[in-house]
């Protein structure tokens, strides 16, 4: 659905995303992990190239189709699923870089499958994340993805492949000749936003839409990131939360599909940091086994704001990915049950112990699921001093 054309200016974002993303300067003879769905192998074959002419070490690793997926959750006893391959811990400890093309031939082919199931996988395979987590904090590593359009998007998103294509093109500026260009035009201005709100010491955040009344604490030694290269596209300004300063109501009107379940209309009330009522127009059962995942599937991780003059993204498009930048009418804001993100920690990150984590309240589980509101609101921000300042409203920050 994407030219070659198109697809050559792709490959130049994602690898200005993996550098930015990064925090120290990529070097001949890094390893870079390039992870891709079938339909995507075009582009696949484009950053092969790319990466060796740039004298780095590419691994390729196809996705699983999704029969195979499905019969792997089918068939897979305990030790299956939580099996690892030779060599992988060693692949994982030596990764200086990954890149991620998400172009799903079905998301919905593992709906039958018993959420526990797919749980206990994900548990299994956590400890993966947390050596990239580390290897991220001390410079060693970064990442970026993206999605291509594929005739399963567009039927769930409801839209002609034509049009889910556009979608992407004008959401990653493939449409220009330099779309680098744009993405460096859209870093430089989102970073002045960013140390807006990092300048300011705020006790909490008060966020007020038709259907949503709750209150975040940033919480100590935070820092408002986003915009960063590690997604594309990405348009979204984000902290992760002390999780036990969270209390009120929060409502998704947008629809999720995670794990091949469609989830409509979740309802989440938090009392004291944790989601202790839950309610959704549809799936209901599914989230409330998500959230029962582990200890911190339950609790926030993410905070986010999509300013609607950066995002062009103007349609469900039925992926998280573009989803959580929807720009629209109102811009969207959306919260994350389950991980935090360690980079919004202000300090040296390579000081950032799992003890140190817990102290400062950031979240820690397996589970990391975006749920997104695009009603028009106001975010106000109380601040230490006791004055108060609109920080985002009609979906523009007020910067």
């Amino acid at each position: 659905m994407l030219t070659d054309t198109q697809l050559k200016r792709y490959a130049d974002v994602l690898l200005w995303g993996l550098r930015t993303a990064r925090s120290k300067p990529f070097k001949k003879g890094d390893v870079i992990l390039v992870r891709f769905n079938l339909d995507a192998v075009r582009l696949a074959e484009l950053l092969e190239s790319r990466l060796l002419q740039m004298g780095m070490n590419p691994v390729r690793r196809m996705n699983p189709t999704p029969e195979m997926e499905r019969s792997f959750f089918d068939l897979a006893n305990r030790r299956q699923l939580v099996f690892d391959p030779p060599g992988e811990t060693e692949l994982y400890r030596n990764l200086n870089g990954s890149i991620f093309l998400h172009a799903p031939a079905s998301i919905t082919h593992l709906s039958t499958i018993d959420p526990k199931k797919i749980s206990r996988f994900t548990l299994a395979k956590k400890y993966l994340r947390d050596i990239l987590e580390a290897r991220e904090q001390a410079g060693h590593f970064g990442w970026t993805l993206c999605m291509l359009p594929t005739a399963e998007l567009a039927r769930h998103a409801d839209l002609t492949e034509e049009d889910y294509a556009k979608q992407i093109v004008k959401a990653c500026f493939l449409g220009r000749r330099n779309p680098v260009e744009q993405w460096k035009t859209v870093f430089k201005n989102a970073g002045a936003i960013k140390g807006w709100l990092n300048s300011m010491s705020v006790k909490f955040y008060h966020i007020e839409s038709a259907n949503v009344d709750l209150k975040i604490t940033p919480g100590e030694r935070r820092q408002w990131i986003g915009i960063s290269g590690h997604n594309i596209p990405s348009f979204e300004l984000f902290l992760s939360p002390d999780w036990r300063g969270t209390s009120g109501v929060y409502f998704s009107n947008q629809p999720s599909y995670r794990s091949g379940n469609l989830v409509k209309g979740v309802h989440l009330t938090f009392k004291k940091g944790v989601a202790v009522a839950v309610r959704a127009e549809s799936g209901a059962d599914f989230v409330k086994k998500q959230l029962k995942m582990d200890p911190g599937a339950s609790r926030l991780g993410e905070f986010s704001l999509t300013d609607k003059r950066f995002s062009k993204i103007n349609r469900f498009m039925a992926n998280t990915l573009f989803d959580e930048n929807f720009g629209g009418r109102w811009g969207n804001c959306h919260v994350a049950l389950g991980a935090s993100y360690a980079d919004t920690y202000s300090g040296d990150g390579r000081s950032l112990t799992k003890e140190k984590k817990a102290q400062l309240g950031f979240n820690d589980s397996a589970l990391h699921w975006d749920l997104v509101n695009t009603e028009k609101k106001r975010v106000v921000a109380h601040l230490a001093d006791g004055r108060r300042t609109t920080i985002y409203e009609n979906g523009c920050f007020s910067y």
